[in-house]
């Protein structure tokens, strides 16, 4: 089973490199209705203008913010992949899928949610960071459902849909059984 290369991202200037830092910032600390153009440059005490010299709008600091989502969400699911014995890959995926949403919310939420700048990414970013899945199930199809059982797990996990007391991780637990039982491919 080989891995899919990482892709090459280019690199950004210093300043846009900051830009993009404070907006994760601020999308973290208060969603991402809250991510202006206007909040970005009061974050940075600079003129809303100067922002439009290194991003030519919202919807570009928005997508460097998900090239980082997606980067990010990649290399931690690759690395506990790396570590896992093959009859523990679904699980461990998961758990770090689960673990590494949860630490970033609001970057998951921007990175998983509405339409997907796919244009604004480097190529071959998206199928790098959703690989894992493949590689975990050795299945396409059942690769795209296990991550929809993961994103959904997540975003109800994220809006506190689950009762009061329930066991998460044991649910997470159950469905990782599910899609590692012989004969769920």
């Amino acid at each position: 089973m080989n891995a899919v290369q990482q892709p090459t991202r280019p690199p950004r200037t210093p300043r846009a490199a900051q830009i993009a830092a404070a907006a994760r910032d601020l999308l973290e600390e208060r969603g991402r209705n809250e991510l202006t153009m206007r909040a970005l440059a009061e974050r940075l005490a600079i003129r809303a203008p100067s922002l439009y010299k290194h991003f030519r709008n919202k919807e570009a600091v928005e997508a460097a913010l998900v090239e980082d989502g997606l980067a990010e969400m990649g290399a931690a699911l690759h690395a506990a992949l790396s570590k896992a014995s093959t009859p523990d890959r679904i699980p461990v995926l998961l758990a770090a899928y689960r673990r590494h949403a949860l630490a970033h919310p609001g970057l998951y939420r921007l990175a998983t949610t509405g339409p997907l700048p796919r244009k604004a990414l480097p190529d071959g970013l998206e199928e790098w960071a959703g690989s894992p899945f493949f590689l975990a199930t050795e299945d396409s199809h059942l690769a795209q459902a296990l991550w929809s059982y993961a994103h959904g797990m997540v975003v109800l996990e994220l809006d506190g849909r689950y009762p009061d007391g329930s066991d998460l991780t044991r649910t997470w637990q159950a469905g990782a059984r599910v899609f590692a039982a012989p004969g769920s491919t």
